[in-house]
């Protein structure tokens, strides 16, 4: 499994983000249930926001997140950087180590 950092640029007002990050956060919804996403959250101050996730492939997760309501709607750029995670707390060893629960 490859991880990534994907740091997300608003390029809309934050009038149109916040029409639109209900939505947003419903589809992030999909990636947690599906364990590709370990954390999401805005940045401060409020210019985008950043997810840390994983996949197969960094095809696969460019491809999940065409999908998010930001992308399709035009409101965000969003940038992916592959990371190798060699060290990491023990309480997220499982999530790194692909298993289905996390402590």
């Amino acid at each position: 499994m490859k991880h990534f950092l994907i740091d997300i640029t608003y390029i809309k007002n934050l009038d149109v983000v916040e029409q639109h990050t209900a939505a947003h956060r419903e589809f992030l919804a999909v990636g947690y249930d599906r364990n590709m996403i370990l954390f999401s959250g805005p940045k401060v101050p409020r210019t985008g926001g950043l997810i840390i996730a994983r996949a197969g492939s960094e095809a696969e997760v460019r491809n999940f997140f065409q999908g998010d309501p930001f992308v399709t709607e035009g409101i965000a750029e969003y940038r992916f950087t592959e990371f190798n995670p060699v060290k990491r707390r023990a309480e997220l060893e499982d999530w790194f180590a692909c298993k289905h629960s996390i402590p």
